[in-house]
């Protein structure tokens, strides 16, 4: 599922040309992530916004797995789920805001 949701993602970052911006943080080294922490432009903050979504939503799949398995508490299992759900949600209004400005600007005279 993280899979899809970051595949889903690639085209935004070519888009956005965040590759450009901070290509080694999204490749997840340590001194990129340094040094993209530094910048505030828009795409960087997109791109550390996502990073982030997608280690919550991994460790809700991770917990719930190993809730599945036995292994969890409930208690640890039900935050973590709930925790990947408010991302998800979270990313979903943001990917809706985005679509939206980007119509309104498509619709734009010239």
């Amino acid at each position: 599922m993280i899979d899809q949701v970051a595949a889903a993602a690639s085209p935004v970052a070519s888009k956005l040309s965040i590759d450009r911006v901070a290509p080694a943080a999204l490749r997840g080294t340590q001194a990129a992530s340094t040094e993209a922490a530094g910048s505030t432009d828009f795409a960087s903050v997109l791109a550390r916004a996502a990073l982030s979504a997608i280690d919550t939503l991994k460790t809700g799949e991770a917990a719930a797995i190993t809730g599945v398995q036995g292994k969890g508490s409930v208690q640890q299992v039900a935050e973590a789920v709930m925790s990947a759900e408010q991302t998800l949600q979270s990313a979903i209004a943001v990917r809706d805001k985005v679509v939206a400005a980007y119509l309104e600007l498509s619709r734009m005279q010239i």
